[in-house]
C-alpha cells in the first residue's frame, strides 16, 4: 500500500460506518443531510483558518510520508476533509442519541456540565496564555459555550444533555482516529505550545479541540433544523 494515502484511508474508514447507518429506517439521517450543509461549512472554514495559522507557526505539522502532498490554504487536502468527515460522523451519533433516547432531552444537568467546562476553559486559557494550542483551544471553547447560553433564543434547539452524552460516546472513536493520526504519526506537535500531557500519543488539548468542533456543528445544525421545521409548520398552517 502506498503510505501517502494513509490519511485518506483513516478518513474513509471513519466515515464508512456512519454513512452506511445513515440509511437506518429509525434514524433516517440521510433525510436531514440538507440541513447539515451550512452548519458544516461555517465551523470548517473557521477551523481551516485556525489550522492553517498553527501550521504556519509550527504549532503542528504533517508527516509528508503519510499525505499525498496536495494542499489548499497551506494544509493537506486530507486535513481539510477531516473537518467535514469527523463532524458528519459526530452529528450522526448525536441524532442517534436523540432518536433512541428521547427522554434525555431537556435534562438540567447537561447545562451545568457545559457551564462548568466553560468556566474552567476560560481559566485554563488565561493560565496557559503563553501556549498557543492550549490557550486558543480553551478560550474558544469557553467563549462558544458562553455564546450558546447568552443567546439561548438563537440556539434554542441545542440540547445540552444530548450533546454531552453523545460526546462521551463519540470520544471512543474520536480518540481511536486521533490515536492513529498521532501514533503513526501523520500529525506531529510542538510540545512547547501545549501542556505536554498525552493520552497515549494524543495531546490532552485534542479532546477539547474536538469538543468545540463538534459542538459548533451540532448547535448550528439544530439552529437550521428548527428554523426549517418552523417554516414548514407555518406553511402548512
Amino acid at each position: 500500500m502506498n503510505s501517502h494515502y494513509t490519511y485518506y484511508i483513516i478518513l474513509a474508514a471513519s466515515l464508512a460506518g456512519p454513512l452506511a447507518l445513515s440509511f437506518d429506517k429509525k434514524v433516517a439521517f440521510y433525510k436531514r443531510w440538507k440541513y447539515l450543509v451550512i452548519p458544516m461549512l461555517i465551523p470548517a472554514a473557521l477551523y481551516v483558518a485556525w489550522d492553517s495559522f498553527f501550521t504556519k507557526e509550527g504549532v503542528w505539522w504533517f508527516n509528508e510520508k503519510y499525505i499525498t502532498g496536495h494542499r489548499l490554504f497551506g494544509l493537506p487536502i486530507e486535513e481539510i476533509l477531516f473537518f467535514f468527515v469527523v463532524p458528519y460522523c459526530c452529528v450522526f451519533v448525536y441524532e442517534c442519541i436523540r432518536c433512541y433516547f428521547p427522554n434525555l432531552k431537556k435534562k438540567v444537568w447537561g447545562n451545568r456540565v457545559l457551564q462548568l467546562i466553560a468556566v474552567l476553559s476560560i481559566i485554563a486559557g488565561a493560565v496557559f496564555y503563553d501556549k498557543y494550542y492550549t490557550s486558543w483551544t480553551f478560550f474558544f471553547l469557553g467563549i462558544f459555550i458562553g455564546m450558546v447560553y447568552v443567546w439561548k433564543s438563537w440556539f434554542k434547539g441545542f440540547d445540552a444533555v444530548s450533546f454531552v452524552v453523545s460526546y462521551i460516546i463519540i470520544l471512543v472513536p474520536f480518540l481511536i482516529v486521533n490515536g492513529f493520526l498521532t501514533a503513526i504519526p501523520v500529525v506531529l506537535y510542538n510540545d512547547a505550545e501545549n501542556l505536554g500531557i498525552r493520552m497515549y500519543t494524543i495531546p490532552f488539548e485534542d479532546t477539547f479541540y474536538g469538543m468545540l468542533l463538534i459542538m459548533m456543528n451540532v448547535a448550528l445544525y439544530e439552529r437550521v433544523l428548527k428554523r426549517e421545521q418552523f417554516k414548514s409548520k407555518n406553511s402548512k398552517g
